[in-house]
């Protein structure tokens, strides 16, 4: 095997020389899917050498169809389980069996037959939801990848909302990394500029539509992100700043520059932006009414209700307390 085969396409390669025959000498003709999904660094497609220490390996997900499952679901497992070798190209492999409308009721907590509204998507976390969309489907006669197309991003209403609520983390804390800093708190001040780089990182994957991943690839997905090479330097320098000058000047470019992403991008019309002394002191922080102007653009009512109360955000500290799925339904009243 060469030395640095992606997950994925060893995923690919196993399905095609291993568990494709096996299908199609038992169940000659049965629609299925055929994909590498879920957890895993090779399905966000960041996995390396050091991937290969745990859980790392050929593996395939089947999905059938519903009355197929019914009918020859127990059969499939079974075969598969006989037929398919322990191990492929000197690696552990795996395989499961699923239907569409099973698999997305465990991993997302919904049916597929159904329209998530907004809670539904706010109280989803954002890591299931990237674990659906990505890895690499290698066939689908189960309506498999029209699902996926589905949950590709946040509806445009929702998407808002979660900008408006970013742009919100920003503001009322930029300050705080001057006002931290003057009375000597400089590990304080490095905490609040370290908290204001993450906020402003994940409105960049906003800005362009992309799922942000959990922390272990959070940066690099970031450096991935169209706008990463540009923003990575200044945000660096923020994170790195010795003192609180330095760091507020840090982040005061790099809010200057995600502000100039949204001017660009046509989400709205272009918001002005300029420096602020909250309460008069002597603290730098930029501010653009990029909220207000966010808010405007909304048009679901439920989205616009739960902006007009207060923009809590997505409830991400939530959603980690209440990781599993069957749980979801506590964090909606915080939406109502």
């Amino acid at each position: 095997m060469p030395a640095l085969v992606s997950g994925q396409e060893l995923s690919r390669l196993f399905y095609e020389d291993e568990v494709r025959p096996a299908l199609d000498a038992a169940f000659s003709g049965l629609p299925h899917g055929a994909a590498l999904l879920g957890r895993g660094s090779e399905v966000l497609g960041f996995d390396d050498q050091m991937s290969r220490d745990h859980d790392w390996g050929p593996r395939v997900l089947l999905f059938l169809r519903d009355d197929d499952d019914a009918r020859h679901g127990d059969a499939v497992r079974e075969m598969l389980r006989r037929e398919l070798p322990a191990r492929f190209r000197d690696l552990p492999a795996g395989h499961s069996v699923h239907t569409v409308r099973g698999y997305l009721r465990d991993q997302l907590g919904v049916d597929v037959d159904s329209e998530p509204d907004a809670r539904d998507w706010l109280t989803i976390p954002e890591q299931a939801l990237l674990m659906l969309t990505s890895g690499a489907v290698y066939h689908d006669d189960v309506g498999l990848q029209a699902v996926r197309r589905r949950f590709a991003y946040y509806p445009r209403d929702v998407w808002l909302y979660l900008m408006v609520a970013g742009w919100w983390r920003v503001h009322p804390e930029a300050n705080l990394v001057g006002r931290a800093g003057f009375v000597g708190d400089e590990l304080g001040s490095a905490l609040i500029g370290s908290r204001l780089v993450h906020d402003l990182m994940r409105l960049c994957f906003l800005l362009e539509r992309q799922y942000a991943p959990y922390s272990k690839w959070f940066g690099t997905a970031f450096a991935r992100l169209a706008c990463g090479s540009e923003l990575s330097p200044v945000l660096w320098r923020a994170v790195r700043a010795p003192t609180w000058q330095e760091r507020e000047h840090a982040l005061t470019d790099a809010y200057a520059a995600v502000a100039a992403l949204h001017n660009a991008s046509g989400i709205t019309e272009p918001v002005p932006v300029g420096e602020e002394r909250i309460w008069g002191r002597p603290f730098a922080a930029l501010w653009g009414d990029f909220p207000g102007a966010l808010a405007e653009a909304i048009e679901d009512p439920q989205v616009r209700a739960i902006v007009e109360r207060w923009p809590v955000g997505g409830p991400d500290q939530a959603r980690d307390l209440l990781w599993d799925v069957t749980r979801r339904g506590l964090l909606r009243p915080l939406f109502d």
